[in-house]
């Protein structure tokens, strides 16, 4: 059924220290995403980019009241998160399908708090990695590895608490599809969590069929359901326009054929496009196949 979208770019690249993420919206729109859904039937109106303050690399550190040093640039991603569960909750008070597109995978904080702000609503987040360190567990320091922890009600304060105070989502809610690359703290995390999690050998040894099957029937008590792309999940020979490419990677039919079930389930009410980087891509390959898995998420099919 055709649906009325909005679209809210998020050139945001304070999660991490590679700079080029931040353009990641600009390459989705020239690749043609708006007339392309639009050509679906959908209605689509661009909000434009929420507003993203200058990096400086002298602010990115500071130390807290104990004197242990604050994670990189976490006042400017709490800021950034909290304009954007602002913009969110209205597209989502307006009856409208918010279609965010990043930036880093540190938008999560705000998207997901925005989208599950009246509604109860699953989790489904399609990644390479799992992004569920906290500060005491995260090898780097970079946000763009705790977005899941804080939305559970684990991280930083001020990240937990954007929006409004507290946990967004409960791990019984949460589904993860694609992990390959995890700390040996989030393995150790996921498995004490309640989370679901279809790694990558799940997908080698059950199908992609299957696991997008399971995944929604994990779901199945819900009719509001996120979905959090981000393109590393793919295989780097599909998306070479990310930061951490992890080989191994879910292939591009595997990754249409997930996004087509999902359509089919009729609960994707919302969804992110995270971590395409120009700068690393070749001939915006990595764009166009985010625009190509969004149509089908949005429900381009074969026939």
């Amino acid at each position: 059924m055709p649906k009325k979208i909005s679209i809210i770019g998020v050139p945001m690249d304070f999660g991490q220290l590679l700079r080029g993420v931040d353009m990641g919206p600009a390459a989705v729109r020239y690749t043609g995403l708006i007339p392309r859904l639009r050509s679906l039937g959908h209605e689509v109106v661009d909000t434009g980019d929420i507003r993203i303050p200058i990096r400086d690399f002298d602010a990115s550190i500071g130390k807290n009241n104990e004197g242990i040093d604050e994670d990189k640039y976490l006042k400017e991603i709490t800021l950034i998160c909290e304009s954007i569960y602002k913009a969110g909750k209205e597209v989502v008070k307006k009856g409208r399908l918010p279609l965010f597109i990043g930036g880093d995978h540190s938008i999560a904080v705000g998207t997901v708090a925005a989208v599950t702000n009246d509604d109860p609503t699953g989790l489904i987040w399609i990644d390479a990695h799992g992004d569920f360190n906290t500060p005491a567990t995260s090898p780097s320091g970079n946000i763009h590895g705790m977005p899941l922890a804080a939305l559970i009600g684990e991280g930083h304060d001020s990240l937990v608490n954007v929006g409004r105070p507290g946990a967004k989502i409960h791990p019984d809610n949460v589904v993860m599809i694609g992990q390959r690359d995890l700390d040996a703290s989030e393995k150790e995390r996921f498995k004490k969590s309640g989370i679901t999690v279809f790694t990558m050998r799940d997908i080698d040894e059950q199908g992609i069929s299957s696991v997008a099957n399971k995944a929604l029937m994990k779901l199945v008590h819900l009719k509001r359901i996120h979905l959090t792309v981000d393109m590393d999940a793919l295989d780097p020979v599909e998306a070479p326009g990310v930061g951490t490419p992890v080989p191994g990677g879910i292939s591009y039919r595997e990754a249409h054929l997930l996004m087509e079930i999902l359509a089919d389930s009729g609960k994707i009410t919302s969804m992110d496009l995270v971590e395409i980087n120009p700068i690393l891509d070749i001939a915006n390959k990595t764009a166009e196949l985010a625009v190509e898995l969004t149509l089908s998420a949005l429900g381009k099919s074969i026939l």
